[in-house]
């Protein structure tokens, strides 16, 4: 990973849009801080595409696209936010969202009723083991908590894994939960899906047109296809089991250091 101030102005200026991470990436502590968010406003505000992609769920993604009155949530300033790996979407104007899905409703029907089996199965055979927190948001994804609110060790994690895979789910680990799903969804699968409908554009045909900012595991397929990506700075504490790194590495971590990464973008606009 080079410094991220060894990337190129010319490159930078080709930048229209940007994909980020949220966990550990916006976020530090679990909230996302403000210059992280002001620097996704002034993003927005200088006319690039802006779009979050997580395994979080959509519910927990809802809350986020549209805000919250009642707590004074602000709508993310972003064109879309794709939750589950990929799998599933809030996208359109902010007083407009609406949610896309990639499988048909009797399909993400039947996987729930699989889902909930191997739920138990885990939940049996690994000691330790328990769902993340935040799963009744969740409709496409099986998700167990690592380092949310858990603290499994390499063994359980790798337990995990190997359970859900022998159940035909494919997987990933991010930098605070193991998840499941019965598709070929990854964050990658998810940014050509979203790129396609919301913009009419294919992603893999323009990639020198964006930048996509991560952290950990389930960004792996992001950074092995960007021609543009950068690693908020807690990256260096997993880069040496990934098998895909970002090109440049931002100096802060988390929050601060995709706000670096903002303000690399916006000064070659200027």
């Amino acid at each position: 990973m080079l410094p991220l101030g060894d990337w190129p102005l010319a490159a930078r200026q080709g930048v229209t849009g940007v994909f980020t991470d949220i966990d550990d990436t916006l976020t530090t502590h679990g909230a996302i801080t403000p210059d992280a968010l002001q620097a996704l406003a002034d993003l927005k505000a200088a006319g690039l595409q802006v779009i979050a992609i997580t395994g979080r769920p959509i519910g927990w993604c809802e809350r986020l696209a549209k805000g919250d009155a009642a707590s004074g949530l602000q709508p993310l300033p972003v064109d879309a936010v794709v939750a589950e790996n990929g799998a599933v979407a809030w996208v359109g104007p902010h007083t407009n969202r609406h949610k896309m899905y990639q499988q048909e409703a009797p399909v993400r029907a039947r996987n729930r009723a699989r889902m909930r089996a191997v739920g138990e199965r885990v939940l049996r055979e690994v000691p330790g083991a328990q769902i993340t927190r935040d799963s009744d948001g969740r409709e496409t994804d099986l998700a167990f908590d690592a380092a949310e609110f858990a603290d499994l060790s390499a063994v359980q994690i790798a337990q995990i894994v190997a359970i859900l895979q022998a159940e035909g789910m494919h997987t990933t680990v991010s930098s605070i939960h193991i998840h499941g799903c019965f598709g070929l969804f990854n964050k990658w699968r998810g940014a050509c899906w979203i790129a396609l409908q919301l913009l009419g554009r294919r992603l893999d045909a323009e990639l020198e047109r964006w930048v996509f900012v991560g952290d950990s595991g389930n960004d792996v397929a992001m950074f092995e296809q960007f021609t543009h990506s950068v690693g908020v700075a807690n990256i260096a504490r997993v880069a040496a089991g990934l098998s895909h790194l970002p090109r440049y590495i931002a100096p802060s971590e988390r929050g601060a250091g995709f706000a670096e990464m903002a303000a690399a973008l916006l000064a070659a606009r200027a």
